[in-house]
């Protein structure tokens, strides 16, 4: 099977749309936040967004985002989401993925990759992470008009 891994661009807007719509269970995601988001993302130095497409057509992607740390003495990554269509799971394109995520990392000089994950922990064990801390979060009520 011919993959093909890149960064995202701008006309790959609205089939990540459509996966991004798939991996969100806690936001319903509308079109208009959507491209903002995407064009800030693009244009964000600290942030990668990597696609794999066969024959043209998206089927997965990676979002990560840099920042320097004091405890860790430096840049650490944080994967923000990972999807891959369900009917092309289990074909190393996750892992793929990922390893781009890591490379890029290293270019950055991080420290360190996190995630949090309540669905796909033993994909990353098997990948090679390790389980760390517990994740918790506060939604918070927005104080602007979209």
């Amino acid at each position: 099977m011919n993959i093909n891994y890149r960064c995202a661009e701008i006309q790959d807007e609205e089939e990540l749309f459509v996966l991004a719509k798939k991996l969100a269970t806690s936001y319903t995601l509308n079109k208009v936040d959507f491209s903002r988001i995407y064009a800030e993302i693009l244009s964000d130095e600290n942030a990668d967004l990597v696609i794999a497409e066969k024959d043209s057509r998206v089927i997965g992607y990676a979002l990560s985002f840099h920042h320097s740390t004091f405890y860790a003495n430096g840049v650490i990554s944080w994967v923000e989401e990972l999807i891959v269509l369900h009917e092309f799971r289990g074909m190393k394109i996750g892992k793929n993925l990922m390893d781009l995520i890591e490379e890029k990392a290293q270019e950055r000089g991080s420290k360190l990759i996190a995630l949090a994950t309540r669905r796909a922990s033993g994909f990353y064990k098997s990948i090679g992470y390790d389980e760390s801390a517990v994740y918790l979060k506060k939604t918070m009520k927005a104080n602007y008009k979209s």
